[in-house]
């Protein structure tokens, strides 16, 4: 279980991240890009649900590298709390209820996410092996 506390330590380790207002909520960034961000849901999300139960917010929105990325995440962390809604078809984000997701899990999310944007110079001295 994790909370918006543990994101901005998690996202303060990452290089050269800055941390920004998008709509009114907070979200971060690097290398000009944003790479994650608070999403909470607007009244035409909740509508979108139905008769089912929303995740239960915070929800933090994650950036991936493509579509398939997006879908290798979804198959794989869906019992994490990792999931998507229909406002994010043809969109490499993913959205994660922090009240599910392990601190291991939303780190590697975020590192991943940083990644899509960090500068190569930076993503190579912050992975320190070379690539």
């Amino acid at each position: 279980m994790a909370s918006l506390e543990d994101v901005e330590r998690l996202v303060a380790a990452l290089p050269e991240t800055v941390e920004t207002t998008q709509r009114g909520t907070r979200a971060w960034g690097v290398g000009g890009k944003t790479f994650a961000w608070e999403r909470p849901f607007s009244k035409a999300d909740l509508k979108r649900f139905g008769d089912e139960t929303p995740p239960d917010e915070p929800i933090l929105a994650i950036r991936v590298e493509d579509l398939a990325e997006k879908e290798a995440v979804l198959a794989a962390r869906a019992d994490d709390g990792f999931f998507t809604i229909p406002h994010f078809d043809n969109y490499a984000a993913v959205l994660v209820e922090l009240d599910r997701v392990s601190e291991t899990a939303l780190g590697e999310a975020l590192l991943d996410g940083w990644l899509v944007f960090a500068p190569p110079n930076v993503a190579k001295a912050r992975l320190g092996d070379g690539e």
